[in-house]
């Protein structure tokens, strides 16, 4: 339903029924109001997303130390949810999935995360080019020219602060990644596509958002 039929749907239902209780009457007209707003007030993307934050942040962040002090340290999911790319349907929020209980495959704000294992073990290979598997190695490989902006740029910093560096320039690969995408430029030039880049850090309760300029907001912190 349209907003506009939503509050010609209430207002109607206020003419209509003049026996409304004080407390139902009172709660129409603030739905109405509502409505309203939100019909001239179109979505602001970086708004939402920082609002959203704040609310995870002071909701569930702060309130459960413990949860992520353990997630600090590791995580060992039970799940690995593969759902389909619709807002409607987030694992997450269906299953009631407590963040390190599931991996979930999701587009398309393209988030980093810290401590990130797949970074990590991109920055630990050497030099030379030597991997000590198959597997995670060759996957993250994909992300060497965030290695090299970093190794290159930043080889004062310390390993653990290279990394943190690396996961952000990751973001930022794949954000190029998907300009590949003829849709993803189709969108971009017709200006119905956003694309975001973003950073979570999990230990320290800040996020980090970012277009596709790659200039970085100022951290959200606890």
């Amino acid at each position: 339903m349209a907003y506009e039929e939503a509050i010609e749907g209430l207002t109607k239902l206020l003419s209509e029924k003049a026996d409304l209780g004080g407390v139902a009457a009172a709660k129409i007209k603030q739905l109405t109001a509502e409505l309203e707003a939100a019909a001239s007030n179109p979505l602001n993307p970086d708004h939402r997303i920082k609002t959203g934050f704040n609310h995870f942040n002071t909701q569930k962040f702060q309130k459960n130390p413990e949860l992520y002090g353990q997630l600090a340290k590791g995580q060992s999911p039970k799940f690995m949810v593969f759902a389909c790319s619709d807002s409607r349907v987030c694992p997450s929020h269906v299953l009631d999935f407590q963040p390190g209980e599931a991996f979930v495959v999701e587009n398309i704000l393209v988030i980093g995360h810290s401590c990130c294992g797949g970074i990590k073990g991109l920055m630990s290979i050497p030099d030379d080019g030597t991997t000590a598997s198959e597997f995670i190695e060759n996957w993250v490989q994909i992300c060497n020219p965030a290695k090299s902006r970093v190794k290159t740029g930043e080889s004062s910093l310390s390993f653990s602060e290279q990394c943190t560096n690396c996961e952000k320039e990751a973001v930022n690969v794949s954000l190029g990644n998907l300009l590949t995408y003829p849709f993803v430029r189709e969108g971009l030039v017709n200006k119905t596509l956003a694309l975001k880049g973003a950073h979570y850090d999990f230990v320290n309760g800040t996020f980090q958002l970012w277009d596709l300029d790659f200039k970085i907001s100022p951290s959200l912190s606890v």
